[in-house]
C-alpha cells in the first residue's frame, strides 16, 4: 500500500522563549489572497506557555509535538475571528485557558468558551493586546519579554515583502495606529501569512508601501 507523504512542518526559533511552527493550512484554496503555509507562535513568558493562533500539526510531526509537550501550553489565544484554527484541540490536549475575540463567523465558532480579548487586555504571562486600527476585531499581541509583536492579518508578507493588509480606512485609522506601535521597543515582528519573521526596520518600511489587497 502506498503511504501518504508526511506533511512538512517547519520549526524556527526567533528569540529565547519564542519560536514558531509553519505548515499548510488545511482550508487553503487558490485565489484566497494568502499563501498556503501559515505560521503559529509559541511564547514562554513569566512562567506561562502561550500558543497563538495554533494550527495543529499532524500526529506524525513528532518533533513539533515533542517540543510542545515538553513545556505544555497553559494559554491558547485566538487573535482574529477567522483564526479559530485548532483552539479546541489545544485546550483539550493541554487543559489550557483560552482567550479570543467576542464575536466569530457563524460557521467557525469554537466549542471552547474564550475569555474576551480586546485592545489593552493583559494576558497571563504579561502579554498585551494591541489596537491595529483595522476594525477587523483583530488584536496583535505585544510580548515584552521577547521584545516582539505577533500579528494575525494586519500585516502579511506575500513573496517575502512585508505589507499592511488593505482596508478602506488605511490612511485615516490604520497607519496612525500602526505607527503608534513604534513607541514599543520591539525587535521582532511575526505574521501568519508569507515570510513570518521581520525586523523593526522592515515594519517601518511596510508602513510606506502600497497596502496588500490580495
Amino acid at each position: 500500500m502506498k503511504q501518504e507523504p508526511k506533511a512538512k512542518v517547519e520549526m524556527r526559533d526567533i528569540a529565547p522563549g519564542l519560536w514558531i511552527w509553519r505548515l499548510e493550512h488545511p482550508r487553503w484554496r487558490p485565489g484566497q489572497g494568502w499563501e498556503p503555509v501559515v505560521a503559529c507562535t509559541c511564547a514562554v513568558s513569566e512562567g506561562e506557555t502561550l500558543v497563538l493562533d495554533p494550527l495543529a500539526p499532524p500526529e506524525d510531526a513528532v518533533e513539533v509535538w515533542k517540543r510542545l509537550d515538553a513545556r505544555p501550553p497553559t494559554v491558547v489565544v485566538v487573535l482574529k475571528p477567522d483564526h479559530v484554527r485548532h483552539v479546541d484541540q489545544f485546550v483539550r490536549r493541554y487543559q489550557a485557558r483560552a482567550f479570543g475575540p467576542r464575536l466569530f463567523d457563524p460557521v467557525d465558532i469554537p466549542e471552547t468558551k474564550l475569555a474576551p480579548l480586546e485592545p489593552g487586555s493583559k494576558l497571563p504571562g504579561g502579554l498585551v493586546a494591541l489596537y491595529d486600527g483595522r476594525d477587523r476585531n483583530e488584536t496583535p499581541l505585544w510580548l515584552p519579554e521577547q521584545r516582539a509583536i505577533v500579528f494575525a492579518d494586519a500585516l502579511t508578507a506575500p513573496g517575502g515583502e512585508l505589507r499592511v493588509w488593505a482596508t478602506p480606512w488605511h490612511q485615516k485609522r490604520v497607519l496612525p495606529a500602526l505607527r503608534e506601535l513604534l513607541e514599543l521597543p520591539f525587535e521582532h515582528l511575526i505574521v501568519s501569512h508569507g515570510e513570518p519573521v521581520h525586523s523593526r526596520a522592515e515594519f517601518e518600511r511596510a508602513l510606506e508601501r502600497t497596502p496588500w489587497s490580495g
